[in-house]
């Protein structure tokens, strides 16, 4: 008894009426294919052509769903004329025709790339059906099968690249440690347009970012890479502050693919020994510090328009920050508290995310990091989870390389 999946593709059979390309230059040859095609259960729409060329002019015009041919012609003969067919459609079910005595050049045939072959003379209607049905459908999987390792080549491809396009601190032994987490928000990527980035220069000062490009895709993700790296680049260059703000705007929008893509980011710089952050902000999100009592604070720094929103146009004030001893610094993209909550439309939010901070607040700078992540993540749960890229990067000096100081303006927990 068939089994379901015979039944179906039966069925399927049933209402496809397949093309056929035969190249025979025998007339006599020609109308046994054509007594088997009339006899046969399988409805074929059957065209005949004499020679390699006119099966050159057919094919540039049309793809049939099989070629039926024969390995004597006049113009192409054995592994050659196989050879030609698939120069001029390789997509298309190749079965070749042979004589009473040619098994070995039939095999032959399949091993260059032939779907199946008859012998001329031993073929019954039956068996001729079977053969161009199999070679159409073994045609179509070795087409698929090809396709797929395309992809996952491709894929393997994509993954190396967006793997070597994130970013590694540049650091020289400094007190500084760094937790950073990157999650995008695209299925299957490793990249999105959140990007981070820390620094350290020749004088020992550490430069940290972390910015988001609007929108999300390929183009994002690759806006936010030159972003990146042109940071890092002016940061070694000696450029920060105002200046290197205009100069990232600049590069947005020479790069951006549409008028409206712009890009919030916080760029921030931390003297050795020092106590004190000098920060520049662009339309991003405020921050959190962390002191070593447990305490979590929210921190927004004046700062200006995102980049690209008013090209030319914007300043970007920069600020002093007040860093405790041993106090450490949290800066996260808005991917980590726009998720929404609940059933309802409400989002997380800023007031949120504050909360489940001052719920971590004691941990480990990896746990407190990854516990903030995956209390927003649960939340954001029912409705999908957080579909934006997230990004979080959290700094802390050492204790004995900083004095104690308060100031800035704060929302305390």
């Amino acid at each position: 008894m068939p089994s379901p999946a015979e039944d179906s593709a039966s069925a399927a059979w049933r209402w496809r009426e397949p093309s056929v390309l035969l190249i025979e230059d025998d007339p006599g040859d020609a109308l046994l294919v054509e007594e088997l095609v009339a006899d046969s259960a399988l409805r074929m729409r059957l065209r005949w052509v004499r020679s390699m060329a006119e099966a050159r002019e057919v094919l540039e015009h049309e793809a049939p769903d099989c070629v039926l041919l024969d390995l004597h012609l006049s113009d192409a003969r054995g592994l050659e004329a196989v050879s030609m067919v698939h120069s001029l459609a390789d997509q298309v079910a190749v079965v070749v025709l042979t004589g009473l005595a040619e098994d070995e050049t039939g095999l032959a045939a399949v091993a260059a790339g032939a779907q199946d072959y008859l012998v001329k003379g031993r073929v019954e209607p039956e068996l001729f059906v079977r053969s161009v049905r199999y070679a159409i459908q073994r045609k179509e999987a070795e087409q698929a099968a090809a396709a797929l390792r395309a992809s996952q080549m491709q894929a393997r491809e994509n993954a190396r690249l967006e793997r070597g396009l994130l970013p590694r601190p540049l650091l020289h032994g400094t007190g500084v440690d760094v937790v950073a987490r990157y999650r995008p928000g695209r299925a299957q990527a490793l990249l999105g347009g959140d990007f981070y980035d820390i620094v350290e220069s020749v004088d020992g000062t550490v430069h940290a970012v972390i910015g988001d490009v609007s929108g999300h895709g390929p183009d994002e993700a690759a806006l936010g890479v030159a972003l990146r790296i042109a940071w890092r680049t002016l940061v070694l260059s000696g450029v920060t502050g105002a200046e290197q703000l205009a100069r990232l705007e600049e590069i947005l929008v020479a790069e951006r693919a549409r008028v409206e893509v712009f890009a919030t980011l916080t760029s921030l710089s931390l003297a050795p020994g020092g106590h004190r952050v000098r920060m520049t902000r662009a339309g991003h999100p405020g921050l959190l510090l962390r002191t070593d009592d447990g305490e979590v604070r929210w921190v927004e720094v004046a700062g200006g328009p995102a980049l690209g929103v008013v090209p030319g146009l914007a300043r970007w004030p920069v600020q002093e920050l007040p860093l405790p001893a041993g106090a450490a610094l949290v800066l996260f993209t808005d991917g980590l508290f726009e998720g929404y909550v609940g059933r309802g439309r409400e989002r997380l939010g800023e007031d949120g995310l504050f909360l489940l901070a001052k719920e971590v607040a004691r941990l480990a700078p990896d746990a407190f990091v990854d516990g903030l992540i995956h209390r927003a993540e649960a939340l954001a749960e029912s409705q999908g989870g957080l579909d934006d890229d997230v990004a979080v990067l959290h700094l802390r000096r050492n204790a004995a390389e900083a004095d104690e100081n308060e100031g800035g303006e704060e929302r305390s927990g």
